[in-house]
């Protein structure tokens, strides 16, 4: 009786007592580039796209991982969520906005998971079109001082 290579090799397993031998190096070259390509990533920090054309600057520091508020001709969003529309905050007597200060307040009221989060907890980033009006920006900054948020950033594209 002729045996094929696959039953020749099923035979000496059996009689030796092998299991099934596992490949590990394409485990570890696969491994190897998910590490190489994290590391590579880690150090980028995004903003989230949305319909702003940001103003230009030379400004060379990076952004930081913050509270994004959006400000827009239309509304105005925080990480998303729209709190506020735009047009009747233009000719508004008050300085406050009452939507982004309670969704502002919200964020404020959650916890903080480690002690080095807690400096960039009260921290927001704020992305203004460049054809708002100066006194809606300033009602923005204000609403944010009065929700404790008091280390403010201003997003910008980069010259060149």
């Amino acid at each position: 009786m002729k045996l094929t290579p696959i039953q020749k090799r099923a035979a000496r397993n059996a009689r030796h007592g092998n299991s099934l031998d596992m490949n590990l190096v394409s485990l570890i070259d696969v491994f190897t580039i998910l590490i190489f390509f994290l590391l590579s990533n880690s150090g980028v920090e995004t903003l989230p796209a949305a319909s702003v054309h940001l103003p230009e600057s030379s400004a060379k520091k990076d952004p930081k991982q913050t509270l994004v508020v959006v400000i827009n001709a239309t509304e105005i969003t925080v990480e998303g969520r729209k709190v506020a529309d735009v047009p009747p905050l233009v000719n508004a007597k008050d300085d406050l906005i009452p939507g982004l200060k309670s969704e502002l307040d919200l964020v404020s009221a959650r916890p903080v998971a480690l002690a080095e989060d807690a400096a960039q907890a009260h921290s927001v980033t704020i992305m203004g079109d460049k054809d708002i009006p100066y006194q809606l920006l300033r009602k923005v900054m204000y609403t944010a001082a009065i929700a404790n948020f008091t280390n403010v950033s201003f997003a910008v594209n980069q010259k060149g």
